[in-house]
Formats: structure tokens, C-alpha cells, sequence
């Protein structure tokens, strides 16, 4: 197996549209540079403690 030099930073950008106004997780593997930004819903009801039991708890049902 290879070993891959990994790093991981978060940086502010100055985004040229309004849906990328957040922050990006910019995370390198090997030669890929990954950017990633994360989007929150205005209108959303779950709060992140509800979206993550759901989300484990769909995990425990698919075992």
C-alpha cells in the first residue's frame, strides 16, 4: 500500500457568487486537492443533534 502525504486546512475564500459564501474545507490527497463548502437550509426544522441520530440510526438498521 502507498503512502499519501495528507493535509488538511480550512481557509476563507472570497467567493464570486452568494451560494459560496461559507468558509471551504480544503483537504489534499496524494496530487487531488479537494474543496469542499457547506451549505445550511434557511427553512429547515431538524436541528444538527436530531440529523445526526437519524443518521445513525439508519446506520444501525442497515447492520
Amino acid at each position: 500500500m502507498s503512502e499519501e502525504t495528507r493535509t488538511m486546512q480550512t481557509v476563507d475564500t472570497t467567493p464570486a457568487r452568494a451560494s459560496e459564501d461559507a468558509p471551504a474545507l480544503v483537504k489534499k490527497i496524494g496530487k487531488t486537492t479537494y474543496k469542499v463548502r457547506v451549505h445550511f437550509s434557511n427553512t429547515s426544522t431538524e436541528t444538527m443533534s436530531d440529523k445526526i441520530k437519524r443518521m445513525l440510526k439508519n446506520e444501525i438498521q442497515q447492520m
